[in-house]
Parts: C-alpha cells; structure tokens; sequence
C-alpha cells in the first residue's frame, strides 16, 4: 500500500474497531442495568433495540450522505455522534434516557460502514488488503470491546466506564481532523463523479429511487442475496451461542481447580472467554479473505467459505459433543469463516455497482446486513426452543446453502 492507502486504512480501521466496541460493550451493561434499575429484560431489551434496529435502518441514508458530503466528513460526525450518545448513556438517570442515548448511538454508528467501506473502495489502490486489514480492526472491537468493558466494571461504576468509553472516540476525532488523504484516488475523475449508471448523490425522492433502480442490476441484486444469507446466518449463530457453549463445556470448578470457591470463580464465565476466542480468530479469517479478493474472482471465494460454512453448521453439534478438543477446533474454524466471508461480499459490491453510487450501494448492503440479517437472531431463538441445539444448527445451515447457490449464480452472470 502506498502513503494514502495506508492514511485511509488507519482512519477507517480506527473508526470501525469503536463502532463495533460501541456495539458490542452494550450486551455487558445490560447485566448491570438490570439489577442498577427496576426493570423487565422486556422492557430493557427493547430499549437496546431502539439503538440496534437504527444502527442497521440508518444505513441507507447513511450511503446517500456518503455520496453528497464524502467519507471523511461522514466517519468524523459518526466520531462525534457516538462519543457524545455515550457521554449521555453515562448520566442517564433511568432506562427512558438509556433508550434516547442507545437510539443516537445507533444514528451515528449507522452511517460508518456506507461511508468507511465507500473510502476504501474508492480512495484505496491495493482494494483487497483494504478490506482485510479494515476487517481486522472492526473484529479487534468485535472481540476486545467487551472485554475492556466487562474489565473496567470490575473496578469503577458503570457511568464511569461508560464516560471512559468516550475518550477513544474523542481521540479519533482528534486523528480524523488531522488526516490528510485523497478520497477517490482509486477511481478515475469521470467515474468518481458519477460513472456508470448511477449519477452521484440523489437530490430527490424520485431521483434516489431512479439511482436505486438502476443500481440494482442482476450482478448488484444477486449481491445483495449474498449479503442477506450472510447476515442472517451471522446473527442466527452468534446471538446465543454464548449460552449454547455453555452446554458443551465443563463446570468451572475442573477448570479453575482450586480456585473453585473464590470469587474469581464466581465471576468466571468459559463460555464467554471462548466467544472472545472465536470471534479473535475472525481476525484471521478476515485478513484471509480481503487477500484473496485481489487473487480469486470474489463469487469463487464466497463460494467456497459458504460450502465450508454449511459443513461447519451441520458439524458442530456432534463434534461439539466429542469433547473439549474437536468443540475448540470447530469453533475456531466457525469464526475464521464466517468473517472470511465479509471482505469478499464487500469487494464484490464495488465490482458490482458505480463508484460515484458507491454510498448508496453500502447503504443497502448493510440495510441487508444488520437490517433484514437481524431476523437471524428471532430464527434461531424460535428454533432453539421449538427443535432443540441440533435442531437450530441444522436449519440455520440453509441459509450458507442458499449464499452458496447465490453465489454459484453470480460466477456464472460474471462468467457469461
């Protein structure tokens, strides 16, 4: 990478490790909540949804401001945006007022993936080391978020470590307003203004479903089929999957051995530590897959992680059930695949859509993602109650099944 990959990298990667540190450190203040307020788990846990649900519907509009105002000055207001919602969250006298800071959160963070993977795209030449090393970041937030998080509440009150949370994004701030890089320096003037079939930012309700039309190509469409099968599957398996590796793995007295009675013990969770483990192995799936996509067509390589991933889904259950040993390789092998997959799909949206719509085609993208894909987590959670853990695995590995016929039927459209 040269001098202005590397800028754009570093800026990206540091704003997407916070969105996900952000994103995933609010599962580790719900345990406090619950007991610091009088509240349901109902009531509570439609609160966060407040946020989660604006965090994948503010995608969309997300890419069309992307469009119109550029990247950099999107991801800095994101910056902002997030600081401040946790600076709120950290004087936030009741679940009403959690509800509101959680909600600004979800605003803000929503526009980063339309506006972060739109830099790359367009502002990165070696594209596909982009990804992987913006992959990589976003997983270090994915898995070290929470545990910074669960850290801190060991020794400080909870508004303070959500005050504390503050500080990174104000830093980024700081970095993002001292960055100098050129946004479309991958892209050619003609095409960054527009190109292709997609004329810039829509000015207009029926220009942006103009745009939206002629986006949605067959290549662009059976992407976003891609992208669908994926975020179900992503959030289908991960949302319990704390809790159902719990059932496979031994009482933490034969692993914390005399520490049993302690209140180390106490507080020590396996199935928890091994999440963390399985989603830093993500890492490596990710730098795996953004390499790959400037070695392989993308659709090939979707291809194969999604035939891996069906495999891995029908598999876990009973090697699970072989012991400690097969239990730790299939999970890692489930977290180098599954976010494998997300360099690949996201190149493949830039090989499939304008660069001057290249906003608006990350806005349906996550729209997709974290919009339709989060069904994936009520999918499951009827499953594991209505059929059981064999159950749920097996059902949930239509959904690789289904990517891979999508993506056998890109690389044939590409192929033609």
């Amino acid at each position: 990478m040269d001098d202005n990959d590397r800028a754009i990298v570093s800026f990206t990667g540091l704003a997407h490790a916070l969105v996900h540190t952000y994103e995933l450190s609010v599962p580790i203040f719900v345990v406090v909540w619950l007991t610091e307020f009088p509240v349901t788990t109902a009531t509570l846990g439609t609160a966060v949804a407040v946020g989660y649900a604006l965090f994948g519907a503010g995608a969309l509009p997300g890419g069309v401001l992307t469009d119109r105002y550029g990247s950099n000055t999107l991801v800095t207001a994101c910056l902002v945006g997030m600081g401040a919602s946790f600076l709120l969250l950290s004087v936030a006298p009741s679940v009403p007022v959690i509800a509101v800071a959680l909600g600004l959160w979800g605003l803000a963070a929503s526009v980063y993936h339309p506006a972060g993977l739109a830099l790359i795209s367009k502002g990165v030449e070696a594209r596909g080391t982009g990804f992987a090393y913006h992959g990589m970041a976003g997983n270090a937030g994915i898995a070290l978020g929470p545990l910074v998080t669960a850290l801190l509440l060991l020794v400080v009150d909870w508004r303070v470590v959500a005050a504390l949370l503050v500080l990174p994004a104000v830093a980024a701030v700081a970095y993002a307003r001292t960055a100098e890089f050129d946004e479309t320096a991958a892209v050619d003037a003609a095409a960054s203004d527009g190109g292709g079939s997609v004329d810039g930012s829509p000015t207009s309700l029926t220009a942006f479903l103009a745009d939206s039309r002629a986006l949605f190509t067959a290549g662009f469409t059976l992407a976003m089929l891609v992208v669908m099968a994926n975020g179900l599957f992503y959030r289908g398996v991960l949302t319990f999957l704390p809790d159902v590796l719990g059932d496979f793995l031994p009482p933490v007295g034969d692993v914390v051995g005399l520490f049993a009675d302690s209140p180390l013990a106490a507080e020590f969770d396996l199935a928890s530590y091994l999440y963390v483990g399985l989603l830093t192995v993500g890492i490596g799936g990710q730098y795996v897959g953004g390499k790959l996509t400037d070695r392989i067509p993308t659709a090939t390589g979707m291809a194969a992680v999604f035939a891996g991933l069906a495999v891995v889904a029908v598999g876990f259950v009973p090697a699970a059930r072989a012991g400690v040993g097969p239990l730790l390789a299939v999970s890692a092998l489930l977290g180098f695949l599954l976010f494998a997959l997300q360099p690949l799909y996201q190149a493949t949206i830039a090989e499939n859509s304008p660069p001057g719509g290249r906003g608006l085609s990350y806005g349906y993208t996550y729209l997709c993602s974290f919009g339709v894909g989060a069904a994936g987590a009520a999918i499951s959670g009827y499953l594991l109650s209505a059929v059981g853990v064999d159950g749920t695995f097996l059902g949930l590995a239509v959904f690789p099944v289904l990517g891979l016929g999508f993506a056998l039927s890109l690389w044939r459209l590409g192929d033609s």
